[in-house]
């Protein structure tokens, strides 16, 4: 169980961190006129359906917790840790800590405050290096 979530949540980071460089190389190779508005306005989409991440690691965090036998739903310790194996107390207790504090809605809305720079750093570099190039096959000419 743990395999399986631990292979999503890194699918998904490898998400966010590869595809603003794949839309990237996508927009150049076509003939938008406008590229870094397109840019954006797909990259903005591209990371709203991606920030299902925030979410993901909330459930994976529940689905583990039944996994392990915790009760959710319980009134007390007792009830909480009722089918729960010695061994795996540990686990459970430091997931009960996790899916406490903030929500996952406001996880999301944070990745994006986050990850917009990451968007335009991206643009910025590509856009640089391809002046930079274009400035050095110029000058071979």
């Amino acid at each position: 169980m743990e395999f399986l979530v631990t292979t999503i949540t890194l699918t998904l980071l490898v998400g966010l961190l590869i595809s603003p460089i794949l839309l990237i190389r996508f927009i150049n190779r076509t003939k938008i006129k406008y590229k870094f508005v397109s840019y954006l306005t797909i990259g903005v989409f591209l990371t709203a359906l991606l920030t299902i991440f925030a979410w993901w690691a909330y459930t994976s965090d529940l689905l583990l917790l039944k996994h392990y036998g915790y009760d959710i739903d319980g009134m007390n310790e007792t009830e909480f840790y009722r089918k729960v194996l010695p061994e795996n107390l540990d686990k459970v207790k430091s997931l009960e800590t996790s899916i406490m504090g903030i929500g996952w809605p406001l996880k999301a809305i944070m990745s994006f405050v986050f990850y917009s720079p990451y968007l335009l750093i991206i643009y910025g570099v590509t856009y640089l290096i391809g002046r930079k190039t274009r400035k050095a096959e110029l000058q071979k000419l």
